[in-house]
C-alpha cells in the first residue's frame, strides 16, 4: 500500500473441500478451487508421456510442477481436464492433514497462480480445525517460515472465525462443511476443546447417498467427459459416447460427484419433519437436466438426503451404502450432537449458548435446515427453557465462507496486529512457539 507499512494480510482456509484464499479486508476470498488434486505417477505415465506432453504442458505450467515421481495438477481448471491415470487425492483425512506435498502445492498454487503475491511480503493468517495437533501445527509453522518466509503467521480455529463473522465471541458452531461436520463452542473467542464433538456425514456423504440412491433407480451420472454432444438441427442435441480406458476410477468418481453435488445443492432441502417413507411416496417431482441431456425426475431423495444429518441410520436404507453400517451406532444427528456439546460446557454458559447457535459451512446452507434444526432442539430442550436461537447469515455465500470472511476481518483489525507470529519470533524460539502465540 502507499506511503505505510500497512501490508494486507492474506488469508487462507483450506477446507475438506475446497481452499479459500484471499486478502484480509474484502468481503470474499479472492480464490476458491478444490482441495483435492490430481496426481499422476511419473512411474506409470512414462510409457505414454511421448503423445501428450505437448497439450499438458501449456496448461498453467508452474503449479503442476513433478513432486518426487508424481506430478501435482492443482486448481479446478487442471482437475477439470481428464488426462491419463490422473488419480485424485485429497491431503485431508478427517480435516487434518495426511499428504504435506500436497498441501505445499495448494497453497502455493493459491499464492502464486491465484493472488499472484509474493508470500515473503504478506502476513499470513491460516484456519485450522479444532482438532489440530502441536505436531501439526509445528508443521505448518515450520513450512510457512522455511519454505514461504513469511513475515508472520497467524493459526486460527474454524469455530473462532465463524464466530467473529457472526460478531460474536461466544456461540456454538455448527460448521457443515465438505467431509464432516463438527459442532464447536466458542467462549470469549476461545474454543472449548472438551465439548466438542463432531461427525463423518457432510457434503460429500450426503452427495455419495444421493448417487447411490440414483443409481438404485437406474439412473447412471455420466461424467462430463464421456460424451461429446453434437448439434444436428438448432436446438436439437446428439450425444455420442467416448470412451477413454486409463481414466482413473478415483477420477471418474470425482467427475460424477461434481454433478451429483450440483442436483443436491439445487433441489435437496431439508424436510420440516423427520422423513418418513409413507408421507413422502406421493410427493411432486422435480426435473433435474444432467449435462448429457437426459432430465431425470428427483422425488423423496430431495427430502430424504438432506435428514441423513438429523437422522443418520436412515441412510442404511439406501442401497449400497453397506460400508455405512459399521460406523452408523456412533454417528449422532445434528440437534443430538449440539445438545451434548453444550452439556460438556459449564452450566453458567449454557443458556447464552443456546441463544447463539451458528451454521457455517457448504452443508449448513441447504434450504431449511436452520428453520429445522431450532424446530427439533426447541423440542428436544424444553426442560432448560433456554431461548433456543439459531443464527444463520442470510446470504449463501457469506454462509459457505463464513471461516475465511472471520478470517478477514481478524486479520484487518487494527488491535490484532500485536497477536501475530512473527518471524524473528519464529527464529528465536522454534515452531514450538506457536502454541503460546496461537492458543
Amino acid at each position: 500500500m502507499y506511503g505505510g507499512d500497512e501490508v494486507s494480510a492474506i488469508v487462507i482456509d483450506l477446507g475438506s473441500h475446497t481452499c479459500k484464499a484471499g486478502y484480509a479486508g474484502e468481503d470474499a476470498p479472492k480464490a476458491v478451487f478444490p482441495s483435492v488434486v490430481g496426481c499422476i505417477d511419473q512411474m506409470d505415465a512414462d510409457d505414454d508421456k511421448e503423445n501428450n506432453d505437448s497439450e499438458t504442458n501449456n496448461n498453467n505450467v508452474d503449479s503442476n510442477k513433478p513432486k518426487g515421481k508424481r506430478r501435482l495438477y492443482v486448481g479446478s481448471q487442471a482437475l477439470g481436464f481428464r488426462r491419463d491415470h490422473m488419480e485424485v487425492v485429497s491431503p485431508l483425512k478427517d480435516g487434518v492433514v495426511v499428504d504435506w506435498d500436497i498441501v505445499d502445492s495448494i497453497w502455493d498454487h493459491a499464492l502464486k497462480d491465484c493472488l499472484l503475491v509474493d508470500p515473503k511480503e504478506h502476513p499470513m493468517l491460516l484456519a485450522e480445525p479444532s482438532s489440530n495437533t502441536q505436531q501439526q501445527r509445528e508443521r505448518t509453522a515450520e513450512l510457512m517460515f522455511e519454505k514461504y518466509k513469511v513475515p508472520a503467521l497467524f493459526l486460527a480455529k474454524n469455530a473462532v472465525l465463524t464466530s467473529f463473522a457472526s460478531g460474536r465471541a461466544t456461540s456454538v458452531v455448527v460448521d457443515s462443511g465438505g467431509g464432516s461436520t463438527t459442532v464447536a463452542p466458542v467462549h470469549d473467542g476461545y474454543v472449548l476443546q472438551k465439548a466438542v464433538s463432531s461427525s463423518p456425514i457432510g457434503g460429500e456423504f450426503l452427495t455419495d447417498c444421493l448417487m447411490k440412491s440414483l443409481e438404485s433407480k437406474g439412473i447412471v451420472i455420466k461424467p462430463r467427459y464421456s460424451f461429446k454432444r453434437k448439434e444436428i438441427q438448432p436446438g436439437v442435441f446428439q450425444t455420442v459416447d467416448v470412451d477413454f480406458p486409463h481414466t482413473t476410477e478415483s477420477y471418474r468418481l470425482y467427475s460424477q460427484r461434481v454433478i451429483a453435488s450440483d442436483i443436491k445443492e439445487c433441489v435437496c432441502r431439508a424436510p420440516d419433519t423427520p422423513y418418513d417413507e409413507s408421507a413422502y411416496s406421493n410427493i411432486p417431482m422435480t426435473p433435474y437436466e444432467l449435462p448429457d441431456g437426459q432430465t431425470i425426475e428427483i422425488g423423496a431423495d430431495r427430502f430424504k438426503i438432506p435428514d441423513i444429518l438429523f437422522n443418520p441410520p436412515l441412510a442404511q436404507t439406501i442401497p449400497g451404502m453397506d460400508n455405512f453400517a459399521e460406523i452408523s451406532p456412533s454417528v449422532r444427528g445434528l440437534p443430538q450432537m449440539v445438545i451434548e456439546s453444550i452439556n460438556r460446557c459449564d452450566v453458567d454458559i449454557r443458556k447464552e449458548l443456546f441463544g447463539s447457535i451458528l451454521l457455517a459451512g457448504g452443508t449448513a446452507s441447504m434450504q431449511q435446515l436452520k428453520e429445522r434444526l431450532e424446530k427439533d432442539l426447541l423440542e428436544v430442550e424444553s426442560p432448560q427453557a433456554a431461548r433456543v436461537k439459531v443464527l444463520a447469515s442470510g446470504n449463501a455465500t457469506e454462509r459457505r465462507f463464513s471461516v475465511w470472511i472471520g478470517g478477514s476481518i481478524l486479520a484487518s483489525l487494527g488491535s490484532f496486529q500485536q497477536m501475530w507470529f512473527s518471524k524473528s519470533e519464529y527464529e528465536e524460539h522454534g515452531a514450538s512457539y506457536i502454541q503460546r502465540k496461537c492458543p
